[in-house]
């Protein structure tokens, strides 16, 4: 069984490299382009059911693959950021750099924050309990932390060793044992655009 897990495409603040989490900005032209070259993609891999976050930016997303009807799931929502919400990656990076550092890697918490720990359990919670009721690939529109948390619970790759996916592009993960409980690494930040590490999530 494979789990593809795809990120929406570019939004207006991931141009402005802001961070996002469970704010929203919708897709940005760009970012809308980036998901019509995928869509050709997304159907040829055939997965058995598609599932998306219920945020705004992959409800967008989910739409222009050509599911506007697929579920919406919370657990696949980003990263609650708290008060970095909004924030420009360049001024947190020059203002905070080694607490950046640290967030990116997950052992660092900005106030009224999500911890890593917390979202990579909810994250594997969902992925865990969609695999177990479907009879062959998952497809999850999601966000650029909802994929490292997927690469930390089953690949055991920590977010400090991955870099961001590009909006627009799929990472594949593909579990060999009926348990689910590990994976192999299939493909990565693949799609019809070239990776972007620039893009905040």
């Amino acid at each position: 069984m494979r789990l593809i897990l795809m990120r929406h495409g570019e939004t207006e603040w991931n141009a402005e490299q802001r961070l996002q989490g469970q704010d929203n900005s919708l897709l940005s032209e760009r970012g809308m382009a980036q998901v019509r070259r995928f869509r050709p993609y997304a159907k040829a891999l055939k997965p058995a059911r598609i599932i998306a976050s219920d945020l705004g930016r992959t409800r967008q997303t989910v739409a222009l693959i050509g599911h506007p009807d697929a579920p919406s799931d919370e657990r696949f929502r980003e990263l609650d950021m708290g008060e970095w919400t909004g924030r420009r990656k360049p001024e947190l990076i020059a203002e905070r750099p080694e607490d950046y550092t640290a967030w990116r890697a997950g052992t660092f918490t900005p106030a009224n924050a999500e911890t890593w720990i917390a979202f990579r359990n909810r994250v594997a919670d969902g992925v865990r309990d969609w695999m177990s009721r479907t009879d062959g690939d998952l497809l999850v529109v999601a966000h650029g932390g909802v994929i490292r948390a997927a690469c930390h619970e089953f690949l055991d790759l920590p977010p400090s060793r991955v870099v961001p996916v590009t909006p627009g592009t799929a990472t594949i993960l593909n579990f060999p044992v009926a348990d689910r409980s590990a994976a192999q690494l299939e493909g990565y930040n693949i799609g019809s655009v070239a990776p972007d590490i620039s893009v905040a999530d």
